[in-house]
């Protein structure tokens, strides 16, 4: 069973800065580096971005956000609202694990999707 938080108006806020603070560090590593370099990096911020923009709109729609070290049932939580974010979110936690801890590098269409959508759930919780 999945573990939530009962969300304030300062939490929602706090966690939509930190998604905009992500995703903008993950742009200006992707402005300013090759396809090759700091990739991981670059979607290890997306992954981060998603994650608390996810939180942010559950706090904006549901009044609470998922807690806990299994991100998954934030999916599932997410999706009571929206299934497309949901769908980007778990795009984002798939990429999680190779990107954070594993010795082989993202290919170039990993980062353009984790790019992708940290930008859509970012732009979402802007709405929500």
């Amino acid at each position: 069973m999945s573990k939530k938080k009962k969300c304030t108006p300062e939490i929602q806020v706090g966690r939509l800065n930190k998604a905009e603070q992500f995703l903008r560090a993950a742009e200006i590593i992707s402005e300013s580096i090759e396809d090759s370099q700091l990739a991981d990096a670059y979607i290890t911020l997306c992954v981060h971005a998603g994650i608390a923009a996810s939180d942010s709109i559950c706090c904006s729609r549901l009044g609470e956000h998922s807690v806990g070290s299994d991100h998954r049932s934030a999916v599932a939580f997410l999706a009571q609202i929206d299934e497309v974010s949901s769908i980007h979110l778990k795009a984002l936690l798939d990429m999680k694990g190779h990107s954070g801890y594993s010795e082989h590098p993202a290919t170039p269409e990993v980062r353009i999707s984790a790019g992708i959508s940290a930008a859509e759930l970012v732009k979402y919780a802007k709405l929500a």
